[in-house]
């Protein structure tokens, strides 16, 4: 009997001193103060403020200019709470960083979730359908406030980069005239084409001194004159006519 009270009397004093530890640890922790992963969030004081005033009251328009900015502080802390908590998961896991770190950066990404939907409905408040996009607006003009910055900066980094490595004579540029192009390409140079000979004119209509057309006239034209009917060709015989054969009948007789 004593064999086994023992043994259950060692684990229930155990198990009560870790209840009892675990107690006191997590009441000591909820009383503990965790240092803020972030600054002061000056942007949302600045609309407080704007949002308390009474005499004489905040424009409207001075009141959403205050919100667009209190987002944009937003949108940079959410971008950096994406990049560090990889990081600090594997340095967590590593024993790199200690416990009071991480439930800072916990903390750190409740209140976001709770700035996240309170800027949403002030946005609404002033414009409906807003809130959906007005994140959207804030990155946009965090954007392009970095490259103004960064335009900004130019003339202060090539001077530093001049006293630091010397000044150096920029490359001259030979920019050489275009050539005239065509007006248009009617106007362009045709390639020459042999010209074609002059068909020969035979005259259908002239005639000889003698009043007689050539033989290829009538050929050509198909017609002929009353003249050239009269006038037989060379090749056949001329036929006689009836004058002469009676004037050779009475002689005979």
């Amino acid at each position: 009997m004593a064999s086994v009270l023992i043994p259950v009397l060692y684990v229930l004093i155990v198990f009560g001193s870790l209840l009892v530890f675990s107690y006191f640890y997590r009441r000591r922790n909820a009383r503990k103060v965790y240092e803020p992963y972030f600054p002061p969030h000056h942007e949302r004081d600045v609309y407080f403020s704007l949002m308390q005033m009474t005499d004489p009251p905040a424009p409207e328009t001075l009141l959403k200019a205050a919100l667009v900015r209190r987002a944009m502080t937003d949108v940079t802390r959410i971008i950096r709470l994406r990049e560090d908590k990889p990081a600090l998961q594997n340095l967590l896991q590593k024993g790199s960083i200690g416990d009071d770190l991480w439930n800072s950066f916990l903390a750190a990404e409740k209140e976001m979730e709770t700035e996240i939907l309170e800027v949403a409905a002030e946005a609404n408040a002033y414009v409906e359908g807003w809130g959906s996009v007005i994140f959207q607006t804030a990155t946009e003009m965090m954007h392009n406030e970095k490259m103004r910055t960064l335009v900004e900066q130019i003339p202060s980094i090539r001077a530093e980069a001049e006293r630091k490595y010397g000044k150096a004579a920029l490359p001259k540029l030979n920019v050489e005239p275009a050539p005239p192009a065509p007006s248009s390409p009617q106007t362009a140079a045709a390639p020459s084409t042999p010209s074609t000979p002059a068909r020969p004119v035979t005259p259908s209509s002239a005639k000889s001194a003698n009043g007689l057309a050539p033989p290829s006239a009538g050929a050509d034209s198909g017609t002929f004159s009353d003249s050239d009917r009269s006038v037989s060709s060379p090749s056949s015989p001329r036929s006689p006519s009836k004058s002469s054969s009676s004037k050779k009948s009475k002689k005979r007789k």
